[in-house]
């Protein structure tokens, strides 16, 4: 599904050039449930922007699903972010005057989707992260952990392969948190493949494989039974 080889990621600083990832040589098949860590500046989360077709690497090679994603063009890669790949994030980026039900539908608006199959949809994403009751609730009516489900429905209402989290538990206490793991849990046995970047622990150990990333390189690439 994945297939990242020698990636390399350059940024310019000034009269300088630093690597933020070096020689990235990475698989992951349909249906993996992968925890990426390391430290802040590790390049974690770069390596997941050019994941999401948020960012283009420096030199190598990247297929997804069989698309060689980095011969597209733009417009094609926001096609492939938004056919394939569901966004999570620490900050919920929820619009303060859309209730639930509307920032769910957002994506699926955006892709053309007509009203009453968008709703439909958005509906039935709401439901699975048990926020039924919860639809017509402005932003600042919800909970943090509500505010993090509803992005998970948004996320999946797209019905995408891949789902993308990055610190989604980092502003949650201990409570929603295993609550949003549990969630990401059942979508996983449902067949889609998530990936989480993560500093903490508690929430690796959720996931089956535990790839930790230092100085742009990845040091340790662990599976483990759960």
């Amino acid at each position: 599904m994945i297939s990242l080889k020698n990636i390399q990621k350059n940024y310019s600083q000034g009269s300088l050039e630093v690597s933020a990832l070096q020689n990235i040589n990475l698989e992951i098949e349909q249906g993996e449930f992968v925890s990426i860590m390391g430290p802040s500046g590790s390049g974690k989360s770069t390596l997941m922007n050019i994941i999401g077709c948020l960012d283009r690497p420096t030199s190598g090679s990247y297929i997804l699903n069989h698309i060689d994603v980095l011969k597209a063009e733009e417009s094609k890669m926001a096609l492939i972010r938004n056919q394939y790949i569901g966004f999570v994030f620490q900050q919920f980026h929820l619009l303060p005057r859309l209730s639930a039900l509307a920032n769910v539908e957002l994506p699926l608006l955006y892709g053309g989707m007509r009203k009453k199959e968008r709703q439909r949809r958005s509906i039935e994403a709401l439901e699975k992260v048990g926020l039924a009751d919860r639809m017509n609730h402005l932003p600042n009516q919800l909970s943090g952990g509500q505010k993090q489900r509803v992005a998970i429905a948004r996320a999946i209402a797209t019905k995408p392969t891949l789902i993308l989290a990055d610190e989604p538990t980092g502003a949650l206490d201990s409570t929603a948190s295993e609550q949003i793991m549990n969630i990401f849990t059942q979508l996983n046995k449902e067949g889609i493949t998530i990936i989480i970047v993560t500093h903490e622990k508690e929430v690796a150990a959720y996931t089956s494989r535990h790839i930790h990333i230092k100085d742009g390189k990845i040091i340790q690439d662990e599976r483990y039974s759960l």
